[in-house]
Formats: C-alpha cells, structure tokens, sequence
C-alpha cells in the first residue's frame, strides 16, 4: 500500500485513524444548480512523509474548489447522548482530533498510517446537458505515484429556485473580528476585512444580519462595538450620527444580505437594565449612564424617545423598515422575566408602534400574552408553537442534545444534512443561531484560539462546535465542515419548495419531530432522488 486512496460522500467524517474504505464512484443525482460536494481521503504506509497531491478534472465551465481538512483538538464527547451512542460521531474518536477546518490548500504532508483528506466542492455550469457527467479526481505523490477516481455525477431536470419565506441568521460578532485582526474599531482596516464574512454568510444560505448599531447585550459585558456614533449634548440630549451605520448595512446589501436585524434594546435574560450605550463608539468606555441604569426608567425613556424616532427615519430613508427584524430582549424567561419583558413592550409600544418584535423566547406564555410579534422558540418546544397556530421562527443554542438536532462537533454529518428538509417540514418562518464566529471565552471580552478551543471554556454548559462556524483566516473567514454540509441541506427546503410539496406530502412523514426523524444518510439520499425525479 504505497499509496491508498478513496472517494467518499460527505456524511461521515474522516479521521486520522481512519482505515481506507471502498470508493465511492456514483452515480451522485444533483439538481442543475446544485452545490454540491466529496471527499478525497488519502493513507500511506511510507515510512517518511511524503507531499501528497489532490487535482480535479470536470466538465467544461463547472466550477470545483480543493480545500485540505484540518484537524482540531476536541477535549470531551458533549454530554446529553451517551445513552444513545448512535446520536454521536466519533465516539472512539474523542478526546482526539476532529476534522473541521477547510484550508484552501491542495497538498497535504502525508505521515505514515495516517489518514488526511481533501474536501471538493463543485458547481454545474448553467448550459450542461442533463444525464451523466464524469468528474476525474486524481491523488498524486511527488515521486509520480497516482491513484485516479472517477465519479459519475447525474444532472436532473430541475433547477431550484431561490428560497422564499424562511429567513437565515447567525448572530455576527464584530468585536470577534476587532480583535482578531486588531482594527481600531471601525477603520479601514475592518472595512477591507468585512466583505468577505457577509460574502461567507451569504454563500451559506443566510439572508439576515445582525447590526450592532449599539454593542450588542450578549453573553456578558463586551468590548465596545458601537455602530452609531452618540455625543451627548446635555442633559437627556442626544446627538446621532448614523454614518458608520449606513456603510455597514451598504456593504451587507453588495454581498447578498436582504434583512436586518437591529441590536436587541434591553439587557439579556430578565429585561432588568438599560442597555451600555456610549459617548462615540466607547473607544474610552464612557458610558451615557450607570450599568444598573433600569430598563425603563425615565433617562432610557429619554434616550430612546429621541432614539427611536431617529431610527424611524433612517430606516424610511434606507428603505429599510419592511426588512428589518428588531429585539427586544434575548431569552426572557419564568414570571419575573415575564412582567419585565411586558413592562419594557409597553414603552415600546408607545415610543415606536411601528415597531414589530422577535425574540428567542421558548416559552409560550410570552406569545399567547401577545408581547412578542414573532417567538423564535426553541427546537425542543417549537412544535408547540406550531401546534397553537402561532407563526414563529425556531433555533438551538448550546442544547438541545442527545437525539435533537443541531450542528455540534460531534454530531454526525448525516443529522446535520437534515437541517434543510426538517425546516421545510413545519411552517416556521426562520432559523436563529447565535454563534456564527464567536471567539471569546464564554461572557468574557477574553479572546481565544478557535483552532483550539470551539466550547468558549465552558463545556459541559456551552459545547465543542456552537459557538462558531467559521474560523478566522488571514483576510477572511476558513469555512468548518459543519457549515458546508449545514449550507448545502438548505439545497433541500429549496428543492422541495421549488417542487411545490406540501409539507405533509407522505414523503415527508417519517420526520415527527425535531428529534425523530431519520438519521441515516441513505434517507435523505433516496428521498432526495425520488424528489429530484419529479416533473418540473
């Protein structure tokens, strides 16, 4: 065996310890327009390393990216699924490595008896003929060694329209990215790096972004990132500049982004505070009043009085206020939080009534009371929701675990694929996550090394792989595993929307819930087909 090489779909993943398998060489059924994507695994028994190569041959006009995995130390096995092993990937794999990082490189230094792979996605060219297509992949050693696979990828019938009615977002840290590459707050430094994060989140399937036009009142006290720049007159007198603001959601508009979701305006889980709210963009920290300043006393009813109506212009101006989502509060919970959160809409209502409000809330006592205009509910009781008639979006933060879905480091890529047909499968009209790049120890400004530590220091609470899925490259974001297979199930919803299935098409019927539902990769393989199948 100088040189063992194979073709695999992109349901499992590949570890080092990984023994070769038989390869995969299709046929593989995409829709025309249809991302999709496989893996080059690669194992040698030389005794020195040795430079190994991936290369790709496709049809004229397609276009293919190679990107080597990388492998990051993961501490623990998550909790919640050790009772059922099978809702876990890796499990004689953790502590370990565990593949997740996509490198942008096409050669891997390849040690004895260890396995390393290559992760290649691929785009149809519009005009390609529907039926067959080979895709030549070729692994290749630097002493000429070559093993070449050959897969057969099947054009269907059907190109997928554009996904309607269900919005994406991941919450965005910009003080992650401040940090990282050590802008001085919003210079032009953070300007030129910005592009390619929105372009990421826009490749990816999300069409909403947050804007921390105040820093944003999440997971502890952080770094000052203020969008809008305030002076402070006098005494309840504000000064607004709305430039920086404006130039962020311009840049967000050029790469792709259709909605805004605007800086939650009370503290997090209880609605107690006023939100930290600073002279200029806090480069001093200068706090327009103290900390425990109440949520609705009477120096925040005079900021946001003059605030808001502000924000109503600028939004009028922008053509934005029928794109936007706004905050209230971040998950308000049990009776206190109740009578708080209703105290804190009722001055909304009154300040700003064309304010419309969203918050993850699981709770449906706050939805039926009428206090929140669309609950984004938890998967593990969003389906209580549905059952009540009352629209909502859905999302997952840290759990739920064990059978639920999620995108955990741990957990098999075959569940993460199913995202997109178990969104399709209930009239939610969104999804909600909020770690897209965070990177601080856990409600700390304390920055971390996300190539080494993806649980913010707080497993078992926070869990390997939630609290991002990007990891930071020199001018841009390095793509994980899970947000590539997570972007291309949402393939799926457009698929079945583009077809018109109902969403209690007996197709779709072995999905109950957000735990039961099929976990095996042959499921959404053969419904896929049968889908793909169809007449247009």
């Amino acid at each position: 065996m100088k040189l063992a090489s194979w073709i695999s779909l992109t349901d499992h993943r590949i570890y080092p310890s990984t023994e070769s398998a038989p390869s995969f060489d299709g046929p593989l059924v995409v829709a025309r327009n249809e991302r999709f994507s496989l893996q080059l695994s690669l194992r040698t028994d030389l005794v020195d390393p040795v430079e190994a190569t991936a290369e790709v041959k496709v049809p004229a006009g397609w276009i293919a990216r190679i990107r080597r995995v990388g492998y990051v130390p993961v501490r623990h096995l998550n909790t919640g699924c050790f009772n059922d092993p099978g809702e876990l990937e890796g499990v004689d794999k953790i502590p370990g490595f565990v593949p997740d990082p996509l490198f942008d490189e096409a050669k891997v230094l390849l040690p004895c008896q260890e396995t390393h792979s290559f992760w290649l996605t691929f785009v149809p060219a519009p005009n390609t003929d529907l039926g067959d297509h080979p895709v030549e992949i070729t692994a290749k050693l630097t002493d000429g060694t070559e093993n070449k696979h050959t897969v057969t990828v099947t054009l269907a019938p059907v190109v997928l329209n554009k996904r309607s009615g269900f919005s994406i977002t991941h919450w965005f840290y910009v003080d992650s990215l401040i940090d990282w590459y050590k802008t001085d707050l919003f210079d032009e430094k953070f300007w030129s790096i910005l592009p390619a994060y929105l372009k990421n989140m826009v490749d990816h399937g999300q069409d909403s972004l947050y804007v921390p036009i105040f820093t944003p009142p999440l997971d502890g006290v952080k770094r000052p990132s203020q969008l809008l720049k305030i002076h402070q007159r006098g005494a309840n007198d504000y000064q607004f500049d709305w430039s920086d603001v404006r130039r962020y959601v311009n840049a967000a508009r050029n790469a792709g982004i259709e909605y805004f979701e605007w800086c939650h305006l009370f503290t997090q889980w209880g609605v107690k505070f006023a939100l930290r709210i600073y002279e200029g963009q806090g480069r001093d920290e200068k706090l327009l009043w103290p900390p425990e300043t109440g949520a609705t006393s009477e120096i925040y009813r005079a900021f946001l009085t003059q605030f808001l109506a502000e924000f109503k212009v600028f939004l009028d101006q922008e053509n934005l206020l029928e794109k936007s989502f706004f905050h209230l509060s971040d998950e308000p919970h049990g009776e206190e939080h109740l009578a708080n959160y209703r105290q804190a809409r009722a001055l909304l209502n009154e300040l700003a009534p064309w304010m419309k409000v969203m918050d993850a809330l699981s709770e449906i006592a706050f939805a039926k009371a009428g206090l929140t205009d669309m609950p984004v509910p938890s998967i593990q009781t969003a389906l209580e929701f549905v059952k009540d008639g009352i629209a909502s979006w859905c999302y997952y933060c840290c759990g739920p675990r064990g059978k639920y879905l999620n995108r955990l480091l741990d957990t098999p890529l075959s569940k993460i694929g199913m995202h997109g047909l178990l969104f399709y499968r209930w009239p939610f009209r969104g999804f909600l996550h909020w770690g897209y790049n965070y990177w601080q120890k856990s409600q700390t400004r304390d920055q971390l090394d996300p190539f080494h530590v993806q649980d913010g220091t707080a497993w078992p609470g926070w869990a390997f792989g939630d609290t991002f899925v990007v990891y930071p490259g020199p001018a841009g974001p390095i793509d994980s595993i899970r947000w590539e297979v997570f972007a291309e199930s949402l393939q799926d919803y457009q698929l079945l929307q583009t077809l018109e299935i109902r969403r209690d098409d007996p197709m779709l019927e072995a999905i109950k819930s957000f735990d039961q539902f099929p976990k095996d990769a042959s499921w959404r393989r053969a419904i896929r087909t049968r889908l793909l199948a169809c007449p247009v």
